[in-house]
């Protein structure tokens, strides 16, 4: 049988490398690796000389060059950016080249402009978007902390940030999240919002300058934000109230970030503002090891009883959890363990699955608190 090929776009990026390296893991080789730097794509692939890597430059906003990386993949795997510019640009191109898609990020406004082009199932094919570390993660693990000891769930609290450096993409997608909605109109959550009653209420919270987390080390920001991934997370699990913190523990961009909103306001440009954002996390990172946190605490019922669950994860770096769950997705369609069409990550992924493929390839540490500790241990002994 011959092997499926797996284009990974964006090969010689943080989470391209990291993803590449999963894929291998996950027993995939024979990869095409695409990029625009033949340097450290040639690197990547002799990290596994007997893989037969085949590299192929590539440019997600060049279609002659992205047309020429799809033709003949069974499956792409984008780990570029930034979002808000790409939406379904990789995905479209995958399609037309009669191959599945998995993307790291490609949300809401990519999934709108996919389902408007015609339902890929109607070829029997599958995109999965959002299947990264946030979003993806940031929704599958408290699906995960909803089935580990409680009965029922009705609110959730959540805070996600770390020390790392910061790619283009992350900087851009970082702007979109201190302003409401997106490029060209488009709907990416919005800030201070949160979920009362089971719905989106505006400026429900504000932004908490110079505090302190348990989970998180020294003084920090929180920036609550509303995604529509954390709205939909909220209603598949019956929530009344989620509160969503995104978290800011360096010095240099926290102060960048109370400048941002007002200078994206008197029109400043958007790059020059990412150039600067991206030197900010190098100058809160230099001397000190990177990390990346996610913090849930989960609140609702046990045996009629009000409970909580918790569940903390730690990283050294959220580009690999991003990898990780690119990967995992990407083995699930081979599989044909997802259905064609159009889905988030999220909702055809299993739970279960990832937390274990997590532990199981020390990609992060993973602690329960409360009702889900018990529940954990018990699962744990059984396997």
């Amino acid at each position: 049988m011959t092997k499926p090929v797996i284009g990974v776009l964006g090969a010689s990026g943080a989470v391209g490398r990291a993803a590449v390296r999963e894929l291998r893991a996950l027993g995939h080789t024979g990869l095409r690796l695409g990029g625009r730097t033949a340097s450290t794509l040639w690197a990547i692939a002799e990290e596994d000389p007997a893989g037969h890597d085949e590299t192929v430059w590539a440019d997600a906003t060049a279609p002659d060059g992205l047309r020429g990386f799809t033709e003949g993949c069974d499956i792409v795997l984008n780990c570029v950016g930034p979002t808000y510019r790409l939406r379904a640009t990789v995905a479209s191109a995958a399609l037309a080249a009669a191959a599945h898609c998995v993307d790291v990020a490609g949300d809401d406004p990519a999934a709108e402009d996919l389902r408007e082009a015609g339902d890929p199932a109607r070829d029997g094919r599958t995109v999965v978007l959002s299947a990264g570390a946030l979003p993806g993660l940031s929704s599958l693990l408290p699906r995960w902390l909803a089935g580990q000891g409680l009965d029922g769930a009705s609110a959730l609290t959540a805070h996600c940030g770390g020390l790392e450096t910061c790619s283009p993409t992350v900087a851009h997608d970082l702007m979109l999240s201190l302003t409401s909605g997106g490029a060209d109109g488009a709907a990416y959550g919005e800030a201070l919002a949160a979920v009362r009653g089971g719905r989106r209420v505006p400026r429900a919270l504000r932004t908490a300058e110079d505090t302190e987390h348990r989970s998180f080390p020294g003084q920090v920001a929180l920036q609550p934000y509303l995604s529509q991934e954390s709205e939909r997370l909220a209603t598949v699990l019956g929530l009344d109230r989620l509160d969503w913190y995104n978290v800011h523990p360096g010095p240099a961009v926290r102060v960048l970030l109370n400048q941002l909103p007002g200078r994206l306001a008197a029109g400043d440009d958007p790059a020059e503002l990412a150039d600067r954002l991206i030197l900010a996390a190098d100058l809160d990172l230099a001397g000190r090891k990177p990390w990346y946190v996610m913090d849930f605490e989960l609140s609702g019922t046990a045996s009629g009883r009000a409970a909580t669950a918790g569940l903390t994860l730690r990283a050294a770096s959220s580009y690999r959890l991003t990898a990780a769950v690119g990967a995992l997705a990407v083995d699930a369609v081979l599989r044909a363990g997802v259905p064609a069409g159009v889905h988030f990550a999220c909702d055809v992924l299993d739970p279960d699955a990832v937390v274990r493929h997590l532990r199981a390839r020390n990609v992060a540490d993973l602690r329960p608190t409360g009702a889900a500790a018990g529940a954990d241990q018990v699962e744990e002994g059984v396997l």
